[in-house]
């Protein structure tokens, strides 16, 4: 099946993070009296990784069955987004997860060389195109072509969302690097995506992450976006993301924000949404992700993205571990990710780890 993604045409230091009220500015690569908040950081880093990527899987399985429906088709098919549907009561991933699993494959083989991460990741992609995998949207399936071709750059002039879905767990890998968190976002958003929106879009999804896994646990969830906004640079992007956090302050529905920011594969819309759904029920993962999937549209690309920054923000404990366990454990499912998760935090740390694969 091919998604039908929005184009061009529609439209070593540890740092920290900003936030208001409770929220405070944590710079862990500087001299500070806090080392037990440097040691807390750095014990967390795998259960932050392992949770972006199972947060993931569970946003795009619960939200794969929905993919294209409307919010009434929705309610009266499936009823509420409290388990999954597409084959009996068992999960499947799609596009989302595997490529946030590519992703992280290719930052544990070069976490220090934005050049050969890539390399890696162009050729990890083409392999994976080629055995038709299930979801794959149209500037994604350009692009494998173009690198089959030997094409470059193999990115198009999409606005699509198929960037950003895969970008979170580059943020929390380089939570405490922004520089090189940025870098690496951007070159490897280009690989398939070359619309500044597209990029953008990319950066604001690993930077929200990021914010979330180095945050305080009782810094209030909008802080933590409009941080992330700083490095949206596109002003239409910038301004619906401006939109969804007033509308989440103003308490409006998840139907009036839907109405508002949309809920296609077009980047700016699903940044948008994804950010007043984040905004509004961040401390719930499942709630956060089920409401993105209640709305319509492309369910499993915007409620992976709520999902991953869920796990970022909160760890694997609030993930719903009834559900984690019911996706189906085959390559990309949980135990792989898990896997993945161990080795970047391996990687992180300099220690040798070999990088798992999915064949």
């Amino acid at each position: 099946m091919v998604k039908q993604k929005m184009n061009a045409g529609q439209g070593p230091a540890e740092g920290g993070v900003t936030a208001s009220g409770k929220c405070r500015r944590v710079f862990l690569g500087l001299k500070t009296a806090d080392s037990s908040k440097v040691r807390l950081m750095r014990d967390d880093r795998r259960d932050r990784l392992a949770a972006t990527l199972l947060g993931t899987a569970l946003g795009d399985a619960l939200g794969l069955p929905c993919e294209g429906l409307s919010p009434r088709t929705i309610a009266r098919r499936f009823g509420p987004i409290d388990r999954f549907r597409l084959l009996g009561r068992t999960g499947y991933v799609s596009d989302d997860t595997e490529q946030s699993a590519l992703v992280a494959q290719s930052l544990a083989q070069h976490p220090d060389d934005v050049v050969a991460c890539v390399r890696a990741f162009r050729r990890a992609l083409f392999g994976w195109f080629c055995r038709l995998p299930w979801g794959i949207g149209k500037a994604t399936i350009l692009s494998c072509l173009r690198i089959g071709a030997g094409i470059s750059p193999s990115g198009v002039r999409s606005a699509g969302n198929g960037a950003a879905m895969r970008s979170a767990i580059v943020g929390v890998f380089f939570r405490d690097q922004p520089e090189r968190r940025r870098r690496f976002a951007r070159a490897l958003a280009e690989v398939t995506h070359r619309d500044s929106r597209a990029i953008d879009g990319s950066l604001y999804v690993a930077e929200v992450a990021s914010v979330c896994a180095v945050s305080d646990e009782n810094a209030p969830t909008p802080a933590l976006l409009r941080e992330a906004r700083i490095v949206i640079q596109d002003e239409q992007l910038g301004r619906a993301i401006d939109e969804a956090l007033a509308m989440a302050d103003a308490g409006r529905t998840t139907d009036q924000a839907a109405q508002a920011c949309g809920t296609s594969g077009f980047v700016v819309a699903t940044a948008a949404f994804a950010t007043f759904c984040f905004a509004r029920h961040g401390d719930d993962p499942l709630k956060a992700v089920s409401e993105v999937v209640a709305a319509g549209g492309d369910t499993d690309s915007i409620a992976a993205i709520a999902g991953a920054w869920a796990g970022a923000r909160s760890g694997l404990h609030r993930l719903p571990a009834a559900l984690l366990d019911r996706i189906h454990d085959r390559p990309f499912g949980p135990s792989h990710l898990r896997k993945l998760a161990a080795c970047l935090d391996d990687r992180a740390r300099r220690r040798p780890h070999p990088v798992p694969g999915y064949s």
